[in-house]
């Protein structure tokens, strides 16, 4: 599963790009965001995802938790936010919930 790391500085758009290239590849990407501006940008992204991906006649769902992360030597918590396609050949990926 690919991780992507989203700050408060990331571009909406552009994560949400990176979101539907990886769900193309893969069943589930997974975004890391420390702080509410981060997690803030996240959502956005996800929800920029979700409409690039209706288009393609495709659905995505969200299962937010935590995540710790150690940045320069100290340990942080932060927000994981994996998303899947739902539906289709990935049912496997909503029994994780």
């Amino acid at each position: 599963m690919e991780t992507l790391k989203v700050s408060s500085k990331s571009n909406p758009n552009s994560v949400a790009g990176a979101i539907a290239g990886a769900l193309g590849k893969e069943p589930m990407v997974e975004l890391q965001a420390i702080g509410a501006g981060a997690v803030n940008q996240a959502v956005k992204a996800v929800a920029v995802a979700r409409r690039f991906l209706n288009e393609s006649g495709k659905d995505i769902g969200m299962i937010p938790g935590f995540v710790d992360i150690e940045i320069g030597g100290e340990k942080r918590t932060g927000i994981s936010i994996k998303v899947f396609v739902v539906g289709e050949e990935n049912e496997s990926s909503s029994e994780e919930k």
